[in-house]
């Protein structure tokens, strides 16, 4: 698998060389197009891991709640970095590195509900010795 990822990142940048030289326009959408099929790509990865967690989240009692948050925060970052990226391959590296700091932000806020209920663990466990 990771060979064909590597396949088509280096087929993608082969045809954004080419573009460039051709036709400078189509160099974005080329990049675009391989990424999306990178992505595709790795879907099949996050479907076990995806499975790999319902199972973990079942068999361990954690709350279902706090591990859709996690994973909420993490999919935020992810989606985030994969545009600033995108953003900044287009020549955009101000717009990139805001939008990156407002994902830190975003993730910041998400994450504050875990804080407390941690928060409130540890001054659990505090009171209890």
């Amino acid at each position: 698998m990771v060979i064909k990822l590597c396949c088509v990142a280096a087929v993608t940048a082969v045809c954004a060389l080419i573009l460039k030289s051709q036709k400078p326009d189509f160099v974005p959408l080329c990049i675009t197009a391989g990424g999306i099929i990178l992505l595709i790509f790795a879907f099949d990865y996050f479907a076990d891991g995806m499975e790999f967690l319902k199972t973990l989240t079942q068999t361990t009692g954690v709350e279902p709640s706090a591990v859709r948050l996690v994973l909420k925060v993490i999919g935020v970052g992810y989606i985030i970095e994969l545009t600033a990226g995108s953003v900044k391959d287009m020549g955009f590296e101000g717009l990139a590195d805001k939008l990156v700091l407002c994902g830190k932000f975003i993730i910041f806020a998400m994450a504050l509900p875990l804080l407390r209920a941690m928060f409130e663990v540890i001054v659990a466990l505090a009171g209890a010795v």
